[in-house]
Parts: C-alpha cells; sequence; structure tokens
C-alpha cells in the first residue's frame, strides 16, 4: 500500500478520497449499463445517446465549474460537488423513464467534471509545483486500484442480477461520494485566487490556443481509454480468434500495470520538456500497439491470438502510463496561479472528447476497415506525440503561460 499511498499529509488524504471514491465508481461502472436496461427499462440506444449528451454537457461545465473553484476556494467547492454528486446518484434510485434518467445523468457528469477540476485544484494548491505530476501519478494508482476492487464488488451485484443488487450499489457509491467528502474536510483550505484586475477575462484559458491545442492533442492520445473498454472487446469478437473473455483479462492487466508501475514512470516527468518527451514515446508505443493489434485479426489460432493480443495491451498500456505523466505535468505547468481550476476543467474535456467520439470513431476503423483501420488510428496516436513537443515550446515563448521551458 505504501507504493500507492503518499507520505502522510494533505497528499495522503487527497489519496484516500480517491480511494473511496473509485471502490463505488467501480462497482458504478460494472453495473450502471444493465440497470439503466434491465431495471429502468430503458433501450441500449437510449442508455447511449442520454450518457453522450450527459458527458458533452459535463464537459461544458467543467471550465465555468473551475472557475467557480479559483474563485470560491478548491475545498469548498469540491465538498459541495462531491455532496452534489451523491444527490444525482440517489436520483438513479428512482428514475424510470427516459427524460428523467436524461436530466439525472447530466447533472450526475456536470458534478463530476467540477469536481475533478475542484480536486486538481486543490493538488495545485498543496502540493509543491515540482512534485504535483508524482502526485497525480499516486492519484491515478490509488484510482485503478479502487476500480479494479470496485468492479469486483458490482460483479457480485451482476451474478444476484436483481433490482435490490443493483440498488445497492449505487446507494454504495453514493455513500462513497459522502465518505470522501468527510475525508477531504482534513484537507486545509486553499486561499481563493484574487479578484480579476479591470480588462482581464474572467476565463482565460478559452484564449489560451496553446493550452487549447495541447488539450487537443492529448485529446487524441485519450482514445487509448474508449479503445480498452469498447474498441478491443468489440474487436477481439469480431475478429479474432480469442476467445471473448479476454476482452476483461486485459483489461484487469491495464489496471494492475496502472498500480504497478505509472508512479515510476512519471518520476522523469519534470517540466514541460521532460513531458514533451514522455508524450512523444507514448505516440510511439501507442502506434506500436496498435501494428499488434492489427496483427491479431489474421487466422492465427486461438493461443496465438491470445499471446498477441496480450502482448499488445502491454505495450498500449505504457503508451498510456507516459503519456498520463506528460500530460498532467503540461495541465499543471501551462496554467497561470490562480486559474489552475479553469485551466483543469479545460484539459479535463481532453478525455470527455475521447470518451464522446471514440465509439462512433473506433467501431467505423476497427470493425470497418480491419487492418488500415489500426494502421490509421496508430499513426493519428504517432502524430499527435510527435505534435507536442512544438506546441509546449511555443507556448512557453507566451507570458501568460508563465512558464519557462528549461534549456
Amino acid at each position: 500500500m505504501n507504493r500507492i499511498l503518499p507520505p502522510a499529509g494533505p497528499p495522503r488524504v487527497l489519496a484516500l478520497a480517491q480511494l473511496v471514491n473509485s471502490l463505488g465508481d467501480g462497482a458504478y461502472y460494472a453495473c450502471s449499463a444493465l440497470f439503466f436496461t434491465r431495471i429502468v427499462g430503458l433501450s441500449p440506444t437510449q442508455v447511449g445517446l442520454g450518457l453522450t449528451l450527459a458527458w458533452g454537457t459535463g464537459m461544458l461545465a467543467g471550465v465555468p465549474m473551475g472557475h467557480l473553484a479559483d474563485r470560491w476556494g478548491p475545498r469548498r467547492t469540491a465538498l459541495l460537488l462531491a455532496l452534489l454528486t451523491a444527490a444525482a446518484l440517489s436520483a438513479f434510485l428512482v428514475v424510470r423513464s427516459f427524460p428523467a434518467f436524461l436530466v439525472a445523468a447530466c447533472a450526475y457528469a456536470c458534478c463530476q467534471a467540477g469536481l475533478t477540476s475542484a480536486r486538481q485544484a486543490l493538488l495545485a494548491g498543496l502540493v509543491d509545483p515540482e512534485e504535483r505530476t508524482a502526485m497525480r501519478a499516486r492519484l491515478q494508482s490509488t484510482l485503478n486500484a479502487g476500480l479494479a476492487v470496485g468492479a469486483g464488488l458490482g460483479g457480485l451485484a451482476l451474478s444476484v442480477d436483481t433490482e435490490a443488487a443493483y440498488l445497492a450499489v449505487f446507494v454504495a457509491d453514493a455513500v462513497c461520494f459522502i465518505a470522501a467528502t468527510l475525508v477531504l474536510r482534513g484537507l486545509p483550505e486553499v486561499p481563493p485566487a484574487p479578484p480579476i484586475a479591470a480588462g482581464e477575462p474572467r476565463l482565460a484559458v478559452l484564449r489560451d490556443r496553446p493550452y487549447a491545442l495541447i488539450t487537443l492533442l492529448n485529446a487524441v492520445m485519450y482514445l487509448n481509454m474508449p479503445l480498452l473498454s469498447l474498441g478491443l472487446p468489440l474487436w477481439i469478437v469480431h475478429r479474432t480468434d480469442a476467445p471473448a473473455w479476454l476482452a476483461a483479462a486485459l483489461l484487469m492487466v491495464n489496471m494492475i500495470s496502472v498500480v504497478l508501475f505509472q508512479v515510476r514512470l512519471a518520476r522523469p516527468v519534470t517540466g514541460p520538456t521532460t513531458a514533451a518527451t514522455a508524450i512523444r514515446r507514448a505516440g510511439l508505443l501507442m502506434f506500436a500497439a496498435c501494428a499488434v493489434y492489427a496483427l491479431s485479426g489474421a487466422p492465427i489460432g486461438t493461443a496465438a491470438a491470445i499471446a498477441v493480443l496480450l502482448a499488445a495491451a502491454v505495450i498500449q498500456v505504457f503508451g498510456e502510463m507516459m503519456q498520463g505523466a506528460g500530460g498532467w505535468e503540461l495541465s499543471f505547468a501551462l496554467a497561470p496561479d490562480g486559474r489552475h481550476g479553469q485551466y483543469q476543467g479545460f484539459y479535463g474535456m481532453a478525455p470527455q472528447i475521447a470518451r464522446m467520439l471514440g465509439p462512433l470513431l473506433l467501431t467505423t476503423m476497427l470493425l470497418g476497415w480491419g487492418t488500415a483501420g489500426w494502421l490509421t488510428l496508430g499513426a493519428a496516436f504517432l502524430l499527435s506525440g510527435l505534435a507536442i513537443g512544438p506546441v509546449v515550446r511555443n507556448a512557453a515563448r507566451l507570458p501568460a503561460t508563465r512558464v519557462k521551458v528549461p534549456a
């Protein structure tokens, strides 16, 4: 556990709050789709549409809620949004129609997006700049450990397959958010940002073009998330000789690898230059992973297909961890002091964009184009990784970022 949790103090409190949240979220993610279809009575199309609209709404809410954290204080904002997230989860207990589901899902997504922005601003305020990426890596390890355990608990509810079991998961997730609130109360408050001077924009991040481009490039890199959760399972079932259960096994390999290696891989990332290097290497690894995944579509038999897919998944997770470390460093280092909430809210759009566009892009490219689709996806990862360096160097020359890139 000491490998994952940071030393005592505010960093450990943040990690414990993350762990408590992820336990409930892991169970929720494992059960939510079947709950909405089997218990609420929605069609898969309605669930997909509702969640797409919800996460899109949450994506747009991230920046203004992050700005709220800057102005009101990130600790108070995080406490409030954690309680509101618990309330949104509780609303799912009584939802039995698509309109009600859509309202609850949008509320949940907005609160989650704002909570993430506030917590990142809290991290930026409580941790020294040179330690933020390492701390963020520990939080990611903690998150994956909690999600893995929570998913196992959700699997028990799936095996019972009753309304009471599904409802218990939603209640447990809401309770976890309340418990995380109690944990976060032990943190000191980060002073709110000073009032904005006359003539300065309230949402300065919306005018920071280099930061926007870095966010967009990382959104491409974050396609690794829907690739693992959606694209790869469909590829395994429809295009390979591997058994369907392998998709779950590869997900576990990913989670365990992040728990074991994310902190170690983040240590060399100590500034914008090393962050750009990490993302460039991530692009190369993701291109290699896609090329190996493509090989699994050949008629090579079950054992060989399993071996090829396992090798590709290992390459992918190391690329994912390097991209994560580089992206976190840039998201903190290129944000002006006092505006980490809105800047983190903006950077949080990167994974949201990947979640929104990933299902359509990946099903079209992988299932429709086959090997050509894998190589196209790999090229997108590679080009995005290579483009980060020039954009970072340009960002460092602008006064708005208030950062210098070391030689």
